[in-house]
């Protein structure tokens, strides 16, 4: 390692000779654009204000929203309705009015209590012979597509 520290010193001396030389001529360029960027400077100044002021006014419009009371989400009321279960469904979950989410709640309680998800692929539900009227007939059906079933057995 301390063999290629020695070889690039001496690399570098080179280059800084290089570049002292090449820089006298340089700066001479330097100076004569540097009158016209003073120019250009001058010009980009003043937009910049103008994008300052834009950029105020901005500011303050966000200030009247959050003046605003936020107001706590509510519920959508058709979720709460209580839908008559038809005679199928009412075999599983109770005859009684209840709303859509109370029928998914119990219609997975019947699942789980008589061990009808699929063991290997969980999501799909194994239909007794109480579910299978429900389910159309099937003998197997996915948990996503359960709620499509259960939605005609509701009015």
């Amino acid at each position: 390692m301390a063999t290629k520290k020695k070889a690039t010193k001496k690399k570098a001396a080179p280059k800084k000779k290089a570049a002292k030389k090449k820089a006298a001529p340089k700066k001479k360029a330097a100076k004569k654009k540097a009158a016209p960027k003073k120019k250009a400077a001058k010009k980009k100044a003043a937009p910049q204000k103008k994008v300052a002021k834009k950029a105020a006014k901005k500011k303050a419009a966000p200030k009247k929203k959050a003046a605003k009371k936020k107001t706590k989400r509510k519920a959508n009321p058709a979720f709460m309705k209580a839908l008559t279960p038809s005679a199928a469904l009412s075999a599983v979950i109770g005859s009684k009015a209840v709303p859509r989410t109370e029928v998914v709640k119990k219609i997975w309680v019947y699942i789980k209590a008589n061990k009808l998800q699929d063991s290997k692929n969980k999501r799909m539900i194994n239909a007794d012979a109480k579910l299978k009227a429900i389910f159309a007939g099937k003998a197997q059906v996915s948990m996503f597509d359960m709620n499509k079933y259960l939605g005609k057995h509701l009015s």
